[in-house]
């Protein structure tokens, strides 16, 4: 696999990958991750190299700072070192330098390749370039990633919203819906209460969280909208924001002037091996309105810890919440969203039942089946590409 984003670089990416391998190797496989590394993380151990992690030397990246570039050199030089390793197949996880140089190690080393389709970029990009036309960055977002998807072997998708999206965008290869499974294990042991009181939180204070990188595509700023609309019926309510990334000062900046100064905590970036858990189950609520989630993780993260969802059901959200299980899905409208939000809020019997439901639908997400899943594509390729290569019979 190779990546142009990993831990300690918290997105919906690291988790993915994370996942995928930690399953393969449970299943018996072997797994390198090619990533950057992070040089000034304040935590080493999660931006330097580990078992079957090679990291990259990299670049400040001006446009977000969170990121690296890899160097490319650095990974061509490694050509000889993989060669002898006998890999079936390369795996590449981002449409940035992974993409090109992960299809020039395919090459030199004569593997198949897929790429995983995590983002949508046509959103992505008008967030962070919006000097220039929507119209614009939405034919190039199109024909950059259609171009980029027909030059693999095979694209891996999380949503059904995203398969529909690159056969309009016009990638006419092969395309296989498989998203990231959860590691239920990991959902397990969480305090709320012990997070409240961390943080200075009333134990029956109405709360809502939202777990999430802190950027404009999120569309956090609708939720402070919601949040001021549900004040006026639930006046202690408070939304908790847990994340880091570029929008956080403009959203702080809103927040004030919406006269939530006393409603709304940031609290940055959570370990997932606690705190972040804790974050989760002190909400009454969990809060998600993205526009661009290509599968939204972070719902069946909270569903998986037995917290209500209200959520809108854009893009690839669209699949977790259709069975309606352990969530009340709206609009993207601040009556209608602020009204659910009212419901769960004031209805302790509703949060109980969605609560229960939302833990075992969780439970049919699981991360073996979609690596499994995978490993399957996986073999279908190699044994194609195998088959391209023998010798014709005489």
């Amino acid at each position: 696999m190779i990546s142009d984003v990993y831990f300690p670089r918290i997105n919906g990416v690291s988790t993915s990958t994370q996942t995928f391998c930690r399953e393969f190797r449970q299943l018996g496989h072997s797994v390198t991750l090619i990533a950057p590394d992070y040089p000034d993380s304040p935590d080493p151990q999660t931006a330097g190299p580990g078992p079957d992690i090679i990291r990259i030397p990299s670049r400040y990246l001006f446009v977000d700072p969170e990121d690296r570039l890899m160097k490319g050199r650095a990974i061509r030089r490694l050509t000889e070192r993989l060669r002898g390793e006998q890999y079936d197949l390369v795996h590449i996880q981002t449409p940035f330098v992974a993409h090109y140089l992960g299809l020039k190690l395919a090459r030199r080393l004569g593997l198949p390749t897929v790429e995983s389709y995590h983002t949508l970029f046509e959103e992505y990009l008008y967030n962070y370039v919006s000097w220039l036309p929507r119209r614009w960055l939405r034919f190039a977002a199109r024909r950059f990633s259609a171009r980029q998807c027909n030059a693999v072997d095979a694209v891996v998708v999380p949503s059904t919203a995203m398969h529909e999206t690159l056969r309009r965008y016009g990638v006419g290869g092969r395309i296989e819906i498989i998203p990231t499974g959860m590691e239920l294990g990991e959902f397990t042991g969480c305090d709320g209460q012990r997070f409240r009181a961390r943080h200075g939180i009333h134990p029956q204070r109405p709360t809502l969280v939202h777990v999430g990188r802190v950027a404009h595509e999120k569309n956090i700023e609708f939720l402070l909208h919601v949040t001021a609309r549900v004040k006026a019926h639930v006046p202690e309510v408070l939304l908790v924001i847990a994340g880091e990334g570029p929008a956080q000062r403009h959203l702080k900046r809103r927040a004030d002037e919406l006269g939530l100064q006393d409603n709304v905590l940031f609290v940055g970036y959570l370990s997932r091996e606690d705190a972040l858990l804790d974050c989760y189950c002190a909400g009454d609520a969990f809060v998600f309105a993205s526009r661009t989630e290509t599968q939204g993780l972070v719902l069946l993260e909270a569903m998986a810890l037995g917290v209500p969802v209200v959520s809108t059901a854009v893009m690839g959200t669209r699949d977790i919440l259709a069975p309606g299980r352990g969530a009340l899905v709206a609009e993207e409208d601040v009556d209608d969203f602020s009204a659910k939000v009212c419901r769960v809020l004031t209805d302790r019997a509703l949060r109980g039942r969605l609560g229960a439901d939302a833990r075992a639908y969780a439970r049919t997400w699981s991360a073996s089946a979609q690596a499994g899943t995978l490993v399957e594509l996986y073999r279908d390729l190699a044994l194609g590409h195998a088959a391209d290569k023998a010798p014709a019979r005489p």
